[in-house]
């Protein structure tokens, strides 16, 4: 079988900033007023805009701009009273910043198991939960969806917050219902590799106007909550405003000028992503030895990136197709790999929280390969990555047989 010829495109390059969001960026530069309540007037300000549009599009009562998604996180947390001696669930399978925002409150991260379609293993969940942990911050782990009205019910039951990670879900569905909808906050992020993009940067989500008058306190609003453009009436804040420490995190008018624009595209890009997602999964789907992970009904997913799994490959045979994909110019990450490189790690390396032992999600991650597929690669570069790919697997598992 002959070698495909080399994908030459970047799995790092994205799409350029709308040009209705360089001019409004630029226009905020040339104002010299880049901090949020630096405004004139009634102006509302790029940051308050984008609060009230995202809330609109999202369908959340209030929503706050923050500095990155790790700290809509965190400010989730605290908003909660999460803090010292606590301890919150979350997903064995997740990026740092995950465990990272619940250690970054004092509290303990409890890891629960996941299935082979990569989302939480509700039986072990609802284990977990009778430990009367202080909340669980599920991960949509790479654009993964569980079934969200059995995870929120599940949590209801049992009387435990639900915050959602969406970084990986902005604009994914569970029976037509938003990503981000089914817990007390959904936290979203617009850092570079997310569905939009403002280098770094975050977007907080709630119904409940308690707890989102807490978090807008808690990012820096000092008395100026009353500028946001999805903040709860004044009233809520009243008694809170002189009992929340200030842990500034805010967004500034120039992250936010930037973002504004992006909201319109976004049902647009979730179907272009999905096209591209689609266009190598149904190839790998056909390969012997690789399972993708099923899409249940109720999903609307975001396919900005791909996961499959070499199940019985074994280690050897998965760092071959890591290394020959490679040599042909596609890039995999394999969280099964010994050590954590660039954004992928895996539970066993986070030292900064206990050891826990995870032996479902560890068989899973073993095999589990991970592809990033940013909107800058055509339905023609899916489909030579897929050859690519095919080909780097059936190589390598050739060669075990």
């Amino acid at each position: 079988m002959n070698a495909p010829a080399p994908f030459t495109g970047s799995f790092t390059q994205q799409e350029p900033i709308p040009e209705d969001g360089i001019a409004a960026a630029v226009e905020v530069m040339r104002s010299g007023r880049l901090h949020r309540y630096n405004t004139v007037g009634e102006e509302a300000g790029a940051t308050a805009a984008l609060e009230a549009a995202y809330a609109q599009w999202q369908g959340s009562a209030y929503c706050l701009a923050c500095a990155s998604g790790g700290y809509a996180m965190t400010t989730a947390l605290r908003a909660l009273g999460i803090g010292p001696g606590d301890t919150v669930l979350t997903n064995g399978w997740t990026l740092a910043p995950v465990p990272g925002a619940i250690s970054a409150v004092g509290a303990t991260p409890a890891l629960v198991e996941i299935t082979p379609d990569l989302v939480l293993d509700l039986d072990h969940l609802r284990a977990r939960l009778s430990e009367r942990p202080a909340a669980l911050l599920l991960s949509n782990m790479r654009g993964h969806l569980g079934d969200m009205e059995a995870i929120s019910a599940i949590c209801a039951e049992a009387d435990v917050p639900l915050i959602e990670d969406c970084a990986h879900t902005m604009g994914a569905t569970w029976n037509g219902r938003r990503s981000g909808s089914f817990g007390a906050f959904g936290c979203f992020s617009t850092q570079t590799y997310k569905h939009m993009n403002s280098g770094e940067g975050g977007l907080l989500v709630s119904d409940d106007a308690e707890l989102m008058s807490r978090a807008i306190l808690l990012s820096g609003s000092y008395m100026l909550y009353e500028r946001h453009g999805a903040a709860p009436p004044a009233a809520v804040f009243e008694p809170l405003r002189e009992a929340m420490p200030n842990i500034s995190g805010r967004m500034d008018n120039l992250r936010a000028a930037i973002l504004l624009p992006q909201i319109e595209t976004l049902e647009a890009n979730i179907d272009r992503w999905n096209a591209r997602h689609d266009r190598i999964a149904d190839r790998l789907r056909g390969l012997h030895g690789v399972y993708v992970p099923s899409r249940p009904a109720g999903e609307g997913y975001v396919g900005s990136s791909l996961q499959f799994l070499l199940p019985d490959a074994g280690a050897d045979r998965i760092a071959a197709v890591v290394s020959e994909a490679g040599a042909l110019g596609v890039e995999l990450k394999w969280f099964g790999a010994e050590r954590p490189a660039g954004f992928t790690s895996a539970h066993r390396s986070w030292r900064y929280m206990p050891m826990q032992d995870m032996p479902r999600t560890d068989a899973i991650l073993a095999g589990l390969l991970d592809l990033r597929i940013p909107l800058t690669f055509s339905l023609g570069d899916c489909d030579h990555i897929a050859e690519i790919l095919s080909y780097a697997v059936r190589d390598a598992l050739e060669k075990a047989a």
